[in-house]
């Protein structure tokens, strides 16, 4: 008999995922999510933050305002810096067309019809889709307050259903997959900790071994 073939895993793809956050006249800690289709082959009917894979497009979008210096330097450790520019960039396009909202200036002269605000960004997290999945993505997680933003919730184009800011007590309760309640640890990780400009501060990263998830610097 021919020997079975092995199983090749797919290279994960870059991806960049937006925590949008507000707090409430009450104080109260709100994040953006929205339930995925149950039709879609990665994390059908679970509910995730809005996100995707970086096009190729993402590298021709003029940002209104430019990444932080030490946010920007923290991207450039996997990516270099037209791909780091353009990792940021997919969050804020993934963002508007998935939930309506916007992190920018609308431009009719500009590709996509508007400029991405990048200049409230930070990256707080990378994570990395385990071997043997039908997507694998090189995640970063960008995490943005929704203090400028434009646009109505529920006008995205329908990828993401039941979108809405929601406490984080509230996401605790939802059908959300392992990856993302590490991604809401370490957001109120992140929030809870001051942040001066740091382009050597650490970047958790996330990787999956023997069954497990675990976490180790980027």
């Amino acid at each position: 008999m021919p020997p079975t073939p092995k199983k090749t895993s797919l290279r994960p793809v870059d991806a960049a995922t937006m925590v949008l956050w507000r707090r409430r006249r009450n104080g109260t800690l709100e994040v953006l999510m929205g339930r995925r289709h149950r039709n879609h082959v990665f994390m059908p009917h679970a509910y995730v933050f809005p996100g995707g894979r970086v096009d190729r497009a993402d590298n021709m979008l003029q940002p209104a305002s430019d990444l932080p210096a030490d946010v920007f330097a923290r991207l450039q450790r996997g990516a270099n810096p037209t791909r780091a520019r353009a990792i940021a960039a997919a969050a804020v396009r993934e963002t508007f067309e998935e939930t309506g909202l916007l992190l920018g200036a609308e431009d009719a002269d500009a590709p996509g019809g508007y400029r991405p605000d990048l200049g409230g960004l930070d990256y707080f997290f990378r994570a990395i889709t385990p071997p043997g999945r039908p997507r694998r993505f090189d995640a970063r997680f960008l995490v943005a307050e929704a203090t400028d933003i434009t646009g109505a919730i529920g006008t995205g184009d329908g990828e993401l259903l039941d979108v809405e800011f929601r406490s984080l007590d509230d996401t605790r309760a939802l059908d959300i997959a392992g990856i993302t309640r590490i991604t809401l640890a370490e957001f109120e990780r992140w929030i809870a900790e001051p942040h001066k400009p740091d382009p050597n501060r650490v970047v958790p990263l996330s990787k999956f071994l023997r069954g497990r998830y675990y976490i180790a610097p980027e």
